[in-house]
C-alpha cells in the first residue's frame, strides 16, 4: 500500500503537462469562386457530343467557352440539380479533361473545398477556351443509373458540359450538337435540325439545355397526343412498341383532363420520354417542356396484367405546372452551385403524387379500382412506418440530400423521401376539407387551377413560400390552413393521417387475399410482400429486403439479407409460407423459418396469429363521397 501510495503525488505532478499539447485553429475557408450574377455572359458556349459509343457507352465531349479577357476564371461541373432536390452530379465520371487556348494547354486546379469546380488561369490574347473530355456512364448497376445500351440511351447535358462561374445559368447562351449512333432517332424539348445522325439543337441559354434531356433509340415511335404534346417512345426491342389505339386514347385523354384541371399550359411544346426497358436505368424526371420517364417493357403489350407504372406520365405531366412552372423558392437557384432548401417538397411532390393519381383515374391510365387500391396500399405503409413516431415528414424532405435513395436498412424506422405519399394523404384531406366546408361546391381542384395556372405558355418560373400556398388556399375557402399543414407536417403520431380517407367517404380495412393492384405491384416487384402479417418483405431466392420495425419478424431478430431457407421444414417458397400464415390463424401453433445468415443457420419460431393481411379500402357510407367525386374525369 505504500508504494502505491507514493506514486500519487508523480501522477498529480505530470497530468498538468498533458494540457500542454499543441493546439490548432481553424483555417478560415476561402470561397475563390466568383457568385452568380444576373448578367449576360461575353458570348455563346458550343457544345459537340459524339455518342456513338453504345458498346462501352462513353461520351466523348467537345466544349468551346468564349472569354472576353485574360486573368482567373472557375469552371463548373453542375452540382446541385433540379427535379434531383440534391447535389447529384456525377462528377466521378468526368475523365481525361483536357483545357487549351490557342493550342496551348491551360493548367487546371481542382478548388479544395468544391470537387466541382475547377480553376485556371486565362492566357493573355486568348479568346476561347478549348475543352475535351469523356464522360464515363455506367455500364453496371453498382456505378450509378445505366444511360446507354446498343439499344437507347439517355443524354442529360449536366453530365456532358461544364459553364463559367459568376453567371445566371439562364444567362450563359450555348448551342449544343450531337451525334447518335446511325439509324437512330431522338427526341427532346429542344427542337433541333437533323443532318443524318448529327442533331443541332436550337441556340438557347444554359438552364434550357439542362432542363433538355434526350431519348434516343435504335426503335421508336412518335405518337401526337395534342397539337402541343407528343409522345416519343423508344424501346429494348422492336416488338415493345406496338400499343392499340386504345391505349393511346388513354394518353390523350391525360392531356385532357390536365388542361381541365389547371387551364393552361405552362411550355409551348411538350414531350414525353418514355423508355420501355429493363436495361436502361428505370428514372421519372420532370422538365419545363418534356420529362424523362422509365418504365417496364410490357408497359403497352402487358396492359391486362395490371397498371404498372402508369401514373409515372400523369405525375411527371403534372410538375409542369406544380414544380417547374410554381416552385418553392428555395427550391430554384441561379446556378447549379448553390445548395436548394427543399422544406417545401411536400408541396412540390406531395400534391403532384395525389395528381399523378388523380389524373391516372380521370383519363383511364388506372381503373378506378386500381386507384383506390393503390391509395389504399400508400395509406397501409405509413401506417405501420414506426418512423412517424419521432420524425416528423417536414424533416423528410431533407433526404435527397441526407441519402439520396440509397438502401436503408431500417427503412420503417429511419423513414425516406415520405414527402411523396404523405404528402399525397395531406393534400387528399386538404380536398376533403375543401368539399366539406363549400358543401361540395368547390374542391382542391380550385386550388390547382388558381395557384398553378397563369398565363398559357409560360414557362418561366414563379416562386412561391408557404404563406403563398396558405393564401391560395384560403382564397378558395377560408378555414385555419396554416394550423392544418403546420400540425400535418410537423406532427409525430402513431399511424397515418387517414383524415383524407374517412371524409373521402372509406375505411382503410384489411383482407386475406390481395387486391389486383398490390399483386400487379408484388409480380413486378419479384417479391412476396408481408408487410402487414409477418411484418417482412421477401424477395428473389428467399432473400429479406424490408423488415418492418417492431413487426413479428423484427421481434424474432431478423434483418434485410437474410435468407428465409424453410418454412415449417419445408423449402421454402413463396406459397408455402403464405399457407403457413394463413394456417397458423386462430391456433397457438408458431410459423417455423429456417433462415441464413452468412454460414450461419437459424431456426425461427414466430408467434404470429393474425393471418395474412393485405390492406384495401371499404366504402363507409352510402352514395358518392368526396374522393369519388375527386377521380371522376372532368367535362
Amino acid at each position: 500500500m505504500k508504494f502505491g501510495l507514493m506514486l500519487l503525488p508523480l501522477l498529480f505532478v505530470a497530468s498538468p503537462a498533458l494540457t500542454q499539447n499543441t493546439l490548432p485553429q481553424p483555417a478560415p475557408p476561402i470561397d475563390a469562386i466568383p457568385a452568380a450574377r444576373d448578367t449576360p455572359y461575353p458570348g455563346t458556349m458550343t457544345l459537340d457530343v459524339d455518342a456513338t459509343d453504345t458498346s462501352q457507352a462513353i461520351f466523348k465531349v467537345k466544349q468551346v467557352i468564349p472569354v472576353a479577357a485574360a486573368g482567373p476564371m472557375t469552371l463548373l461541373f453542375p452540382k446541385w440539380l433540379p427535379g434531383k432536390h440534391g447535389p447529384r452530379g456525377e462528377i466521378e465520371k468526368l475523365a481525361g479533361m483536357t483545357i487549351s487556348a490557342g493550342g496551348k494547354t491551360i493548367p487546371w486546379t481542382r478548388d479544395t473545398l468544391d470537387v466541382y469546380a475547377f480553376h485556371i488561369q486565362v492566357p493573355a490574347g486568348a479568346k476561347q477556351l478549348d475543352i475535351a473530355f469523356e464522360f464515363l456512364s455506367a455500364t453496371q448497376g453498382d456505378q450509378g443509373r445505366i444511360v446507354a445500351t446498343p439499344a437507347m440511351m439517355n443524354i442529360q447535358f449536366e453530365k456532358l458540359s461544364l459553364y463559367p462561374a459568376g453567371y445566371f445559368a439562364r444567362r450563359i447562351p450555348v448551342r449544343a450538337t450531337v451525334t447518335y449512333p446511325s439509324g437512330w432517332k431522338a427526341a427532346s424539348g429542344l427542337p433541333a435540325k437533323i443532318s443524318g445522325s448529327t442533331y443541332a439543337y436550337e441556340a438557347t441559354d444554359y438552364e434550357t439545355l439542362i432542363d433538355s434531356p434526350v431519348f434516343a433509340g435504335r426503335y421508336f415511335r412518335q405518337e401526337r397526343l395534342s397539337p402541343r404534346v407528343r409522345l416519343n417512345i423508344v424501346a429494348d426491342e422492336a416488338h415493345h412498341l406496338v400499343a392499340t389505339p386504345e391505349q393511346i386514347d388513354a394518353h390523350k385523354r391525360l392531356v385532357e383532363q390536365s388542361l381541365k384541371l389547371f387551364g393552361v399550359q405552362h411550355y409551348d411544346n411538350y414531350e414525353f420520354l418514355l423508355a420501355l426497358t429493363d436495361e436502361m436505368g428505370g428514372i421519372g424526371l420532370e422538365h419545363h417542356r418534356s420529362s424523362e420517364n422509365g418504365v417496364d417493357p410490357d408497359y403497352f403489350t402487358g396492359w391486362d396484367k395490371g397498371p404498372g407504372r402508369r401514373s409515372l406520365l400523369p405525375h411527371e405531366f403534372t410538375h409542369s405546372w406544380n414544380g417547374k412552372f410554381r416552385r418553392p423558392a428555395g427550391n430554384w437557384t441561379p446556378d447549379y452551385r448553390t445548395p436548394m432548401k427543399d422544406d417545401l417538397l411536400w408541396v412540390y411532390e406531395g400534391q403532384t403524387q395525389l395528381w399523378g393519381y388523380v389524373l391516372s383515374a380521370r383519363s383511364g391510365l388506372f381503373s378506378r379500382q386500381d386507384t383506390l387500391d393503390a391509395l389504399a396500399s400508400i395509406a397501409a405503409t405509413l401506417e405501420i412506418r414506426r418512423g412517424r413516431d419521432w420524425r416528423p415528414l417536414q424533416d423528410t424532405t431533407n433526404d435527397p440530400v441526407i441519402t439520396p435513395r440509397a438502401p436503408k436498412g431500417w427503412l420503417s424506422q429511419q423513414r425516406s423521401e415520405d414527402y411523396y405519399n404523405e404528402g399525397l394523404m395531406i393534400w387528399l384531406e386538404a380536398d376533403a376539407i375543401i368539399r366539406k366546408q363549400t358543401r361540395g361546391r368547390k374542391g382542391l381542384d380550385d386550388f390547382a387551377a388558381a395557384f398553378f395556372g397563369g398565363r398559357d405558355g409560360d414557362w418561366g418560373t414563379s416562386t412561391y413560400e408557404f404563406a403563398d400556398v396558405v393564401a391560395a388556399l384560403d382564397a378558395v375557402t377560408p378555414y385555419d390552413w396554416a394550423g392544418f399543414l403546420t400540425t400535418r407536417v410537423s406532427e409525430t403520431a402513431r399511424g397515418a393521417p387517414l383524415g383524407g380517407l374517412a371524409m373521402g367517404g372509406y375505411t382503410l380495412v384489411y383482407g386475406d387475399t390481395p387486391t389486383a393492384f398490390f399483386a400487379d405491384v408484388e409480380r413486378r416487384a419479384e417479391n412476396n410482400d408481408l408487410s402487414f402479417s409477418l411484418g417482412l418483405i421477401i424477395g428473389k431466392g428467399g432473400k429479406v429486403s424490408q423488415v418492418i420495425w417492431d413487426g413479428p419478424a423484427f421481434a424474432k431478430g431478423l434483418t434485410v439479407g437474410d435468407e428465409i431457407v424453410a418454412v415449417n421444414g419445408r423449402a421454402y417458397s413463396g406459397e408455402r409460407i403464405r399457407d403457413a400464415i394463413a394456417a397458423a390463424k386462430g391456433t397457438r401453433e408458431p410459423i417455423r423459418l429456417l433462415s441464413k445468415s452468412g454460414d450461419r443457420y437459424r431456426e425461427i419460431a414466430i408467434d404470429y396469429h393474425g393471418g395474412l393481411r393485405y390492406p384495401r379500402l371499404e366504402k363507409n357510407g352510402a352514395g358518392e363521397g368526396s374522393l369519388d367525386k375527386l377521380l371522376t374525369p372532368r367535362n
